[in-house]
């Protein structure tokens, strides 16, 4: 017992030392192995993370492309396909061109009044048809693209807000709503509800320009060009900035929901209403976006880009050169024809092609899918 103690009394201060040491050591390994341990568990969570967030974004490219390639499959060919078909009723050409040909063959059949007036009315008709044809195709096409980029942004909106019931998206969930799906039906607003007052302010646009042209004045590309493009800018000036917007969409969803055949009766159901607000709002963002400088300076670059192309394919088929030219009447048979041709079918309309790859549209359409408040 005596030689413990006097070893105690030798070697504590050692002892001390070395459980201290010890136990030093052994707390630091237990803290560095929770904080190990934490250090792991994050990043499996930081993994999972960011799977959860690729797997969320290809499903969102997925649905994203799906609705474009609805739209460019389905939305924009049906709207040009009835916007041709109404275009070609409104603006018939045939009986003006068959009582001119009638009074070719019969002189007496016609006075000379008559045949100028029928000519004058050719003249304005012919770049009517023209003018409208090019101006409601390049805005269709670009108001079809604004749709699809709004919804994609909300798409995106819904899924970063935790809407969406589960990691894997539900497409139906997201797109096949009833508002979302009227919203779409809206490209058809132009043909249907808009022609009325489309086609009287344009014609008005193509009398002021033409007024001071007559049918014997020599038109190259030049002229033609120049002359069909202020027919746009008076258009588009008339009844002031932004008025052109209500061609392309209704007062409100109330307002549209009755045109289609929708009652004030039928908003008092309860499963309406949602409808009704989707619908809103998302016609509110589109008529924000139509109205924006940024958009009207894309819908001036591609009328100006379309209207290049279209006098190029013009004068690359006649026999005349383009600066040469030739007079108004022998040329209004050509304008005329430029009509069909700028309302192809999209997957074979170079116009349309024109505008889909034009710079300035593509990286605003980026901005409009990408500039996305939370």
């Amino acid at each position: 017992m005596i030689g413990l103690r006097e070893f105690w009394r030798r070697h504590k201060r050692n002892i001390f030392i070395t459980v201290g040491v010890t136990g030093g050591a052994y707390a630091l390994y237990k803290l560095y192995s929770a904080h190990r341990k934490r250090i792991i568990d994050l990043e499996r969570e930081y993994e999972g993370q960011l799977e959860t967030d690729e797997l969320i974004k290809a499903q969102l490219q997925t649905h994203f492309e799906n609705i474009q390639r609805i739209s460019d499959s389905t939305t924009l060919p049906y709207a040009i396909h009835y916007l041709r078909r109404r275009i070609a009723e409104e603006l018939d050409l045939s009986y003006l061109t068959e009582r001119l040909m009638q009074g070719k063959g019969q002189p007496s059949s016609l006075s000379p009044k008559e045949k100028l007036e029928l000519w004058e009315s050719l003249k304005i008709l012919s770049f009517t048809r023209t003018a409208l044809s090019l101006w409601a195709m390049t805005i269709l096409s670009l108001y079809v693209r604004v749709q699809v980029n709004i919804l994609g942004r909300h798409l995106y909106i819904d899924t970063a807000r935790g809407l969406a019931s589960s990691q894997v998206l539900d497409e139906d969930v997201l797109f096949d709503r009833r508002g979302q799906q009227e919203f779409l039906g809206t490209a058809d607003y132009l043909s249907n509800y808009a022609m009325s007052s489309l086609i009287p302010n344009m014609q008005r646009a193509a009398t002021e320009v033409l007024k001071d042209k007559q049918l014997r004045d020599a038109f190259g590309m030049a002229r033609l060009h120049e002359t069909i493009m202020q027919i746009l800018k008076t258009f588009m000036s008339i009844g002031g900035p932004h008025q052109w917007v209500a061609y392309l969409l209704p007062e409100n969803a109330i307002v549209y929901k009755q045109l289609v055949g929708m009652s004030p009766s039928d908003f008092d159901s309860s499963h309406q209403l949602p409808d009704i607000s989707k619908l809103e709002q998302l016609m509110v963002e589109t008529r924000a976006v139509l109205s924006s400088p940024e958009f009207e300076s894309v819908v001036d670059m591609s009328l100006k880009k379309v209207l290049e192309g279209l006098m190029e394919d013009l004068w690359s088929h006649s026999d005349v050169g383009a600066s040469k030219g030739v007079p108004l009447a022998k040329l209004l048979a050509r304008v005329a024809q430029l009509g069909p041709q700028l309302l192809e079918e999209p997957s074979e309309n170079r116009y349309i092609q024109i505008i889909r790859t034009l710079p300035e549209a593509e990286l605003f359409f980026t901005l409009l899918y990408t500039n996305m408040s939370i």
